[in-house]
């Protein structure tokens, strides 16, 4: 089971991979970075990624009927695409509050969403924390 440093390097393995973090959705802290960041600074990053998965979580809108069982946010990833690239949000369930979720930045080109969102599943369902 991977612990942060090795989850993101995880995620950078992945064709076309730019950049990953970890982010606490309710802060909007990086609790991990690897890779580079779209705007330059990682830190700026992670606030952003969080305002939107914090909207996600938090609105109504995202929970369809029958989805408000079970515990964390009801969504499971949120993808974002931009002219360039891909970015990729995937929700991790902890024992805790499970408020927190991993950013991908892929490039377009090079990237396959694909495998990306399936791998991201997997490093959420796999990753230690604490």
């Amino acid at each position: 089971m991977p612990g942060i440093d090795e989850c993101l390097l995880e995620a950078m393995a992945l064709p076309g991979a730019r950049g990953a973090s970890l982010v606490d959705w309710t802060s909007g802290l990086a609790l991990g970075t690897a890779g580079d960041s779209p705007v330059g600074d990682h830190e700026t990053t992670a606030a952003e990624t969080a305002e939107l998965a914090r909207s996600a979580a938090e609105f109504d809108t995202f929970v369809a009927a029958g989805d408000s069982a079970g515990d964390g946010p009801p969504v499971e990833d949120l993808i974002v695409t931009t002219r360039a690239g891909y970015h990729v949000l995937r929700f991790v369930h902890t024992s805790f509050d499970s408020s927190v979720f991993l950013h991908l930045w892929l490039d377009r080109d090079t990237g396959n969403l694909a495998l990306a969102r399936h791998r991201l599943r997997d490093l959420a369902e796999r990753l230690v924390l604490g």
